[in-house]
C-alpha cells in the first residue's frame, strides 16, 4: 500500500515579528528617558556667560538684551537671534556669539565709537555714540578731541544725524572742533555753530559738514582766527583785530 506524504506547512513566525516590535518600543522608550534625563541634567544647561567688548553698555544691560541666562537650555541658544537681540541695543554695532559645550556662551560686542561728548543738567558728562546714545563716561575717560554738544534736545532729530556725519569724517578733520550748538533757520533746519580750539567760528548744516569740513581745516591752517560760512557757498571774513596803537588812537 503506497504510502502519502503529507504537505510541509509553513512555519509561522508571528512571535519573532512582535520581539522585533517590543524591542523597538524598548529602544525608543529608552532613548526618550535618556534624553529627558539629559536636559534635566546640569550639562544641557548654561552654566556659565562671558562679555567682551563692553565699553560704554554695562554687562547687566547686555546680558538682559541678549536674552539668554545662566540655568537656561544650552542647546535652545540660537547664536543668530542672540546676535539680532544685542544689535537692537543703541550702543551695540555687531555682536558675535559662540557656544562651547558643555554650557559655556561667549559674546563679544563692538560698541559704536563716540564721536561727542555732553553734559546735561544735572552736570553729569556723557558720551554721545555714532548711534545717537548718550551714555554715561566710566573710568575708560574721556578722548579731549571730541567736540562738546551743547543746548541739543534729546528727542531732536538732528542730534542723531550730526552724531552720524561725524562718525563719518576721520578725527583729523574734526580734532579742532571744540563745541557745537543748533542754531536752525527756515532755510537751514539743520544749521549749526561750530566753535574750534583755533578760534574759529563757523556756520554750516548737518547735511553739508561731510562735503564742506575739508574747506574749514584749509582755511584754519592758513588763516588767523575769523568767521567761517560753508552753506550754499563758502566764505571767510577775519575777526576785526585791533593794535595798541589804534586802540590807544581811539581813545
Amino acid at each position: 500500500m503506497p504510502t502519502t506524504r503529507l504537505p510541509l506547512l509553513k512555519e509561522d513566525k508571528p512571535k519573532r515579528k512582535m520581539s522585533r516590535k517590543v524591542t523597538a518600543i524598548l529602544l525608543l522608550l529608552f532613548a526618550a528617558l535618556l534624553a529627558v534625563i539629559f536636559f534635566r541634567s546640569s550639562v544641557s544647561h548654561i552654566s556659565k556667560i562671558e562679555i567682551h567688548g563692553d565699553k560704554y553698555s554695562t554687562q547687566e544691560e547686555l546680558l538682559a538684551g541678549s536674552g539668554i541666562k545662566v540655568g537656561g537650555q544650552f542647546f535652545a541658544v540660537s547664536k543668530t537671534e542672540v546676535e539680532a537681540a544685542l544689535m537692537k541695543l543703541k550702543t551695540v554695532q555687531k555682536a558675535t556669539v559662540e557656544k562651547k559645550f558643555p554650557g559655556s556662551v561667549l559674546i563679544t560686542v563692538e560698541e559704536y565709537p563716540a564721536v561727542a561728548y555732553e553734559m546735561n543738567q544735572e552736570g553729569i558728562l556723557k558720551a554721545i555714540l555714532s548711534s545717537g546714545a548718550a551714555v554715561p563716561v566710566n573710568d575708560t575717560g574721556i578722548a579731549v578731541e571730541k567736540p562738546i554738544l551743547t543746548n541739543w534736545e534729546d528727542s531732536d532729530p538732528n542730534k542723531a544725524k550730526l552724531c552720524k556725519a561725524l562718525a563719518s569724517i576721520p578725527n583729523e578733520l574734526t580734532s579742532d572742533i571744540s563745541e557745537i550748538v543748533p542754531s536752525p533757520t527756515l532755510s537751514f533746519p539743520d544749521r549749526i555753530k561750530l566753535y574750534t580750539r583755533s578760534r574759529f567760528e563757523v556756520i554750516t548744516a548737518i547735511s553739508l559738514l561731510e562735503d564742506k569740513v575739508a574747506y574749514l581745516n584749509q582755511v584754519i591752517e592758513t588763516e588767523q582766527p575769523g568767521l567761517i560760512r560753508m552753506l550754499e557757498a563758502d566764505s571767510y571774513v577775519p575777526f576785526i583785530v585791533e593794535t595798541r596803537d589804534e586802540e590807544d588812537a581811539q581813545e
